[in-house]
C-alpha cells in the first residue's frame, strides 16, 4: 500500500535495482532525475554547487519525462540528451525505452517525481514532447554553458539564457518547457533555459519524490568528485622525499 501523498514528501527506497525501482515507480506524466559518474555528469553537478549555500555539489545531472507503457510493453521516456551509439549519434529531444536507465554503472542515482497530474495534463505534456521529437529539437551544449554563467551570477537566472538559440534546449530546460506549456511552473523565477536538474529536484510545487538510495553509490561518487576537483593530485608521484605527506 502506497503511503498517503503529502506536499513535498520524500520516500526513500532501498534494496532495489534500477530496473525494479523504475518498474515500480515510473508512471506517465512523472519526471525522472538521474545522477552519474561520467565527466559530463560530474561537471554539471559541480556547476550546481552555486545553488547551495554551503557549495555542496548537486546530486542530479539529468532530467527526463515518463510517457508511459506503449504497445511494445515497454515504458518509454522523452528527453533531450546526447547519446553516442556505435554507428550514429542522437543529439536532442528523443524517445528512449526506460531500460536505458537500468545500467547502474552509469546511472548511480535515480529519483521519480510524482506531481499528481490529471490524465488531461499528462496527455498535454506528452503531445508537446512528441511535437518536439518530431521537429527534431536539438540538444544545446551552448545553452548549458549559458546556464553555468547564470549560476555564477544569480541575477541572470530569471532572464533569457545568454547563449540561447532557437529550436534547442538541454534536458532540464526541456522538462521545464513541457510543464510550463501546461501552466505548471517547476522553478518559479528561473528562465526555462536556465533551469537545472537540481532546480527541478527542489521544486516548491507539491509532489512526492521516490528516491533510490545506495550507500555504495554515494561513496563512489564522493571519491570521484574529490578526484575531479584536483585530477592531478592523485596521479603526481612524490619525487622529493622531503615532501610532507598530507
Amino acid at each position: 500500500m502506497e503511503p498517503e501523498k503529502d506536499q513535498n514528501q520524500i520516500i526513500v527506497v532501498t534494496g532495489l535495482s534500477n530496473r525494479q525501482f523504475l518498474e515500480r515507480y515510473a508512471g506517465a506524466g512523472r519526471v525522472g532525475l538521474s545522477g552519474g559518474v561520467t565527466p559530463v555528469d560530474l561537471a554539471i553537478s559541480r556547476a550546481e554547487r552555486h545553488l547551495d549555500g554551503q557549495k555542496r555539489w548537486g546530486v542530479w545531472s539529468h532530467a527526463f519525462f515518463f510517457q508511459g507503457v506503449r504497445a511494445d510493453g515497454h515504458h518509454w521516456v522523452i528527453e533531450s540528451d546526447l547519446q553516442f551509439h556505435r554507428k550514429h549519434m542522437q543529439l536532442g529531444v528523443q524517445e528512449n525505452r526506460v531500460s536505458k536507465y537500468h545500467d547502474e554503472k552509469f546511472y548511480t542515482s535515480l529519483a521519480v517525481l510524482d506531481f499528481g497530474l490529471t490524465d488531461a495534463q499528462a496527455s498535454l505534456l506528452l503531445r508537446e514532447g512528441l511535437d518536439l521529437v518530431a521537429s527534431r529539437e536539438r540538444y544545446s551544449l551552448r545553452e548549458l554553458i549559458g546556464t553555468v554563467i547564470a549560476l555564477r551570477r544569480p541575477g541572470l537566472r530569471g532572464k533569457e539564457n545568454l547563449l540561447a538559440r532557437e529550436r534547442s534546449m538541454f534536458c532540464s530546460a526541456f522538462v521545464q518547457h513541457l510543464f510550463r506549456k501546461a501552466g505548471i511552473d517547476l522553478a518559479p523565477g528561473v528562465n526555462h533555459k536556465n533551469t537545472t536538474p537540481e532546480d527541478i529536484s527542489h521544486t516548491p510545487l507539491p509532489h512526492v519524490t521516490y528516491l533510490l538510495q545506495r550507500e555504495t553509490a554515494r561513496e563512489k561518487i564522493a571519491g570521484l568528485k574529490s578526484k575531479f576537483r584536483n585530477p592531478f593530485r592523485a596521479r603526481s608521484p612524490r619525487i622529493k622525499s622531503g615532501i610532507r605527506k598530507s
